[in-house]
């Protein structure tokens, strides 16, 4: 399960909400895409150092989901089917909606724009 950067903030933060669906998942796959946004949100934090920390421990035991070529053939598909659809989603969710597609991997977020994605399968919490 590919988690999204609003996802990484509510593991963090210690949702419980997170615990059941984290449970049946099986992989924790962070996209490169995601884990930039995150380091970029906890520089702005008064609690810098103990988000590092935690990011730090959670990289350790994760995949990292880095684009590639074929990423960019998903990407472009993606953002064609989207402005066909008058549907534009932020440019970092389509390189992540392009890596589930690639990976064929579900996205655990609470953004519903990903629902305007064709192939993409979101889990929320």
């Amino acid at each position: 399960m590919i988690v999204d950067t609003n996802a990484l903030s509510a593991m963090a933060d210690g949702d419980i909400g997170l615990e059941p669906v984290l449970r049946i998942a099986k992989a924790v796959v962070l996209p490169v895409i995601a884990l930039g946004e995150y380091r970029y949100g906890i520089r702005q934090s008064k609690n810098c150092i103990k988000y590092e920390t935690w990011l730090d421990e959670l990289v350790l035991s994760c995949k990292i989901l880095e684009i590639d070529e074929r990423t960019t053939l998903q990407y472009a598909l993606i953002r064609e089917e989207l402005k066909r659809a008058g549907r534009l989603i932020p440019a970092n969710d389509v390189w992540i909606a392009a890596l589930a597609i690639q990976h064929e991997l579900p996205i655990l977020s609470r953004d519903g724009h990903f629902d305007s994605v064709s192939k993409i399968q979101r889990i929320s919490w």
